[in-house]
């Protein structure tokens, strides 16, 4: 079972359970347009059990151990999502996804939750490498990969079908050798 992971007085991941399906509906519907441009799910998202849904996948997930899902929750709202996923045991390795809703955005919010949950990767899990994979046009998620001294590997050619294209998606990735923890 998940713990929430306090991130600061203001922000926590919380396990994502079907009680966050309702907001996160709220979320995505209030930014369907901003989120689309980069997540070929946000279509699909259309009601509550749609959420539930995905939410059941989440914790199917959790307990084979390859994936740990959380929502981010400033205050008293939850703004966004965030997970560890493809967890390779045997390579200790495993891809950081994010979105938060576009009102949320430019505050840091994102990038100190994501590296709350490096923190969790590289000390409780025993990852040895975290990527971050996001869209070459996508310049606010590229920048908290940099931010959190990520280094660019490559670009994969469109390795990303997006609402009816291919995407280019930079690679990101950081070793537990070359992290370096901060505080909040």
């Amino acid at each position: 079972m998940l713990l929430t992971i306090q991130v600061n007085d203001a922000i926590a991941l919380e396990p994502l359970t079907d009680s966050h399906a309702g907001p996160l509906l709220q979320l995505v519907n209030s930014n369907r347009e901003y989120l689309r441009q980069w997540l070929p799910w946000v279509d699909h998202m259309q009601t509550v059990d749609d959420f539930k849904s995905y939410i059941n996948r989440c914790k199917k997930q959790e307990d084979e151990g390859t994936d740990y899902s959380y929502v981010i929750v400033s205050g008293s709202a939850v703004v966004g999502r965030i997970g560890i996923h493809y967890i390779a045991k045997q390579n200790k390795f495993g891809a950081i996804g994010y979105w938060i809703g576009e009102e949320f955005t430019g505050k840091g919010i994102m990038t100190k939750a994501c590296r709350a949950l490096i923190e969790v990767c590289f000390i409780h899990l025993q990852l040895n490498r975290i990527e971050i994979k996001c869209a070459t046009g996508n310049y606010k998620s590229a920048a908290i990969a940099e931010r959190l001294n990520f280094t660019k590997e490559g670009v994969m050619r469109q390795a990303e079908w997006v609402n009816g294209h291919y995407v280019d998606l930079n690679l990101y990735a950081l070793l537990k050798d070359d992290w370096q923890p901060k505080d909040n």
